[in-house]
């Protein structure tokens, strides 16, 4: 059973694809007529929210002495 399981797996990951493939004489995926993902505008606050929640959480654990 673990065998079938694990070829099920690896047949739907072969299969699987998040993007489809780029037709013939594109230019790619950011070319001149397609803006940036509005993500990249706050690519920096996200990191320092990053940053600011392991310390709290890091900070509050080591408290509890898990």
């Amino acid at each position: 059973m673990n065998k079938i399981l694990t070829l099920v797996f690896i047949f739907a990951a072969l299969f699987a694809n998040a993007q489809p493939p780029n037709p013939g004489g594109g230019v790619g995926g950011v070319g001149p007529g397609r803006p940036a993902s509005p993500i990249d505008m706050y690519v920096y606050i996200l990191a320092l929210a990053a940053i600011l929640l392991i310390a709290f959480f890091a900070k509050k654990y080591k408290t509890q002495k898990i």
